[in-house]
C-alpha cells in the first residue's frame, strides 16, 4: 500500500456521458476527457454524484473505468468512486481501478442502511486494508447520509492507505475545522466539493476542488486555483466570481432536487461535449425549461469568454 499520492488542484467529478439506450457514450467520454485535459486540470474524478455512479450498473461502471483510464492515458492522475452499500461491490470497483492503472479510489459512507461513527471508521479501516490503491474519504452527507465527523477523520487519517478527504457538506463550520485539525498535516489531502467555496476554501489551507463546472469550462477553475497559488488574491476573486455567477444562473435554473445534474448536463449538450443524457431516475429538463435555460448559458458563454481573454 502507499500512501505517496498527492491531491492538489482542480480535479473535475466527470458527468458519465450517456446513450439514449443508457449505455456508455465512449466517443463523448474521450472528447470531455481531451477537453478537460487540454483546460489545464490537474485530475480527474470518474463515479462520484456528479457522474451519478448510484444510478449506473456495474457493468456500466467497470466499463467507465477501463476507458476512461485507456483515454487519459497517464497524462492526469485518475481517480475512481468506489462508494456502494454492498462492501463486495466496492471492493470490485477497487480492483478493477488498479487493474486498470488508476491512481486513487474515493469512498463515502455506504448510503442505505444507519451506521454509527465507530462502524463508519471499522467499514473504511477495512476498505483501505483491502484496497491495493490510496483511499480518500469522501463526506457528503446530503446524498449518503452519514457524515464523517471531524472525529472519525482525525482517526482515519493515521491510517497509512487513507490520503485525504473531500468535503461536499457545504457547511463552513466544517470546512474550518478540518483544515485546523490538518493544518501540521499537509500530506493528508483536503479537497472542496462545492465550488462556490473553492476560493475560501482554499484560503483556510484546502488543497484545490473537485469542481463540476470544470467539466464544461475547467480553464475558470483552473485559473482560479493558479491565481491563488500565485499570491494574485484579486484575480482569483474574479474567477471565483465568475464560478458564483454560473453556479447561481445554471445549477438553479429549476425549483428542483436534482437542478445542479439537470443545469449540468445540458451545459454539456450546449458545449458539444456529449448528448446531455441523464441516468434513470434523473430526467432532463422540459422543453421549456431548456429555452430559457439556453438564453442564461448562451449569456454566461459570452462572459467567459470575455474574461479568458483580458
Amino acid at each position: 500500500m502507499s500512501n505517496k499520492f498527492s491531491f492538489r488542484g482542480i480535479i473535475p467529478p466527470l458527468v458519465t456521458p450517456l446513450l439514449p439506450d443508457f449505455t456508455l457514450d465512449v466517443f463523448s467520454l474521450e472528447k470531455i476527457l481531451n477537453h478537460i485535459i487540454e483546460g489545464g486540470v490537474h485530475g480527474v474524478f470518474i463515479l462520484g454524484t456528479t457522474g451519478e455512479s448510484p444510478s449506473l450498473s456495474q457493468k456500466i461502471k467497470i466499463q467507465l473505468i477501463r476507458e476512461t483510464c485507456r483515454i487519459v492515458d497517464d497524462r492526469i492522475p485518475v481517480l475512481v468512486g468506489i462508494t456502494d452499500c454492498a462492501l463486495g461491490d466496492s471492493l470490485e470497483l477497487a480492483e478493477m481501478a488498479t487493474n486498470y492503472g488508476a491512481n486513487a479510489v474515493v469512498a463515502a459512507p455506504p448510503f442505505y442502511m444507519n451506521i454509527s461513527q465507530t462502524d463508519l471508521e471499522l467499514y473504511f479501516r477495512d476498505l483501505a486494508n483491502r484496497c491495493e490503491l490510496p483511499l480518500m474519504l469522501y463526506t457528503i452527507p446530503s446524498h449518503a447520509k452519514t457524515p464523517i465527523s471531524i472525529e472519525t477523520a482525525k482517526s482515519l487519517s493515521k491510517h497509512p492507505n487513507i490520503v485525504g478527504l473531500k468535503d461536499s457538506t457545504g457547511n463552513m463550520d466544517y470546512m474550518n475545522s478540518l483544515s485546523e485539525v490538518f493544518a501540521d498535516h499537509p500530506d493528508f489531502g483536503l479537497l472542496i466539493g462545492p465550488e462556490e467555496r473553492l476560493l475560501d476554501s482554499m484560503k483556510v489551507g484546502f488543497q484545490g476542488g473537485v469542481s463540476g463546472g470544470a467539466n464544461v469550462y475547467p480553464q475558470i477553475y483552473v485559473k482560479c486555483f493558479e491565481y491563488f497559488e500565485d499570491g494574485d488574491l484579486d484575480k482569483a476573486q474574479e474567477f471565483q466570481n465568475m464560478i458564483l455567477e454560473l453556479s447561481a444562473e445554471l445549477y438553479s435554473h429549476v425549483d428542483h432536487p436534482s437542478s445542479y445534474l439537470k443545469g449540468l448536463k445540458e451545459c454539456m449538450k450546449l458545449s458539444h461535449l456529449s448528448g446531455g443524457i441523464l441516468s434513470p431516475p434523473q430526467r432532463p429538463f422540459s422543453d421549456d425549461e431548456k429555452l430559457t435555460f439556453h438564453k442564461k448559458f448562451d449569456k454566461i458563454k459570452a462572459k467567459i469568454q470575455k474574461l479568458l481573454e483580458e
